[in-house]
């Protein structure tokens, strides 16, 4: 890293620490030559590949447009937004990629979509997927209500339990 003051091309790291939850490291570094310090932040830069080809920065403020378009008129707040949002980048960093394809963000937004708000899912999902039919819309319904027969069965189950079991072990 070069020095900013006396512009020489290396220095030594004095302390490296993990912020932003991984994201980023900020490293205190000293110049051998000036004998300044001075700190650098490192950071993974994630690029979205669009279907034109193009290249640009991924960017949470893009995902929460995008979403609370399919949100108009539904109740969600901003901080609702704001967490899905960074729910979809901890997805993209966990895959690993450096780039990654717009469509793949896309998907990374279907379920976190999906248990904010059913109606505005089923809105993004019809642009995202390309819905043509009244029976694509049927299907991704059938989809949800099966998710929610799953669900209430899990519960129904959970709720028949004897009252004095825990940890497989009957109470007294």
């Amino acid at each position: 890293m070069r020095c900013p003051y006396c512009r020489v091309g290396d220095s030594r790291v004095l302390d490296s620490r993990d912020i932003d939850d991984g994201a980023a490291i900020r490293r205190r570094r000293s110049c051998p030559e000036c004998g300044r310090r001075f700190t650098t932040m490192e950071a993974v830069s994630i690029v979205v590949v669009k279907r034109s080809g193009a290249v640009e920065p991924f960017s949470r403020d893009k995902v929460v447009g995008g979403v609370r378009k399919a949100c108009q008129g539904r109740p969600v707040d901003e901080d609702a937004l704001a967490l899905l949002a960074q729910q979809v980048e901890e997805a993209v960093r966990a895959s690993g990629v450096c780039e990654i394809d717009a469509h793949d963000i896309g998907l990374a937004i279907l379920d976190p979509l999906r248990q904010l708000d059913e109606v505005a899912y089923l809105r993004f999902a019809s642009v995202y997927r390309s819905f043509e039919s009244l029976s694509d819309f049927e299907s991704e319904i059938r989809s949800l209500r099966s998710s929610h027969d799953r669900l209430i069965d899990v519960v129904a189950t959970t709720e028949q339990e004897p009252v004095g079991v825990l940890a497989g072990r009957t109470t007294t």
